[in-house]
């Protein structure tokens, strides 16, 4: 039998408005989750001034939606990175190293010549197979 798709949704990551993308799609112990940036509550202010500050806010989202789906950041096992100035990006490093112990997610680095907003330095998405660790914070 198909694993079914289940939308996965967090108290304290804002959902996008309706019919757009989907934050988080959990199929089966495997979760997707989209694209994060820095944005604030409001969807308008940015936070964080560089890529340090919005990699942990960033960070923060991701683990708040692998969470909400029934893991932990242990379970990320491939992560996308789009930064916008790539010789910042062990600015990123320094943050990841916040949220991840163990054996650290498989990794790809794009640099890019913009994201949604001028002020957005870096957006990261995320794929977790959900008890896929043994660490259970």
């Amino acid at each position: 039998m198909a694993a079914k798709k289940e939308r996965i949704i967090s108290a304290a990551v804002n959902e996008p408005p309706a019919q757009l993308w989907s934050n988080c799609l959990r199929v089966g112990d495997v979760a997707y989750v989209s694209g994060m940036t820095s944005r604030g509550p409001d969807r308008e202010s940015v936070l964080g001034d560089n890529e340090y500050e919005q990699a942990k806010v960033v960070f923060q989202k991701i683990k708040d939606m692998v969470e909400a789906a029934g893991g932990v950041m242990d379970d990320v096992v491939k992560m996308t990175i789009f930064v916008t100035r790539i010789g910042h990006n062990t600015e990123v490093w320094r943050a990841r190293k916040e949220f991840f112990t163990g054996d650290f997610p498989a990794c790809t680095l794009v640099e890019v010549r913009s994201l949604a907003k001028p002020e957005i330095l870096l957006e990261i998405e995320a794929i977790a197979h959900i008890g896929c660790s043994a660490n259970k914070d």
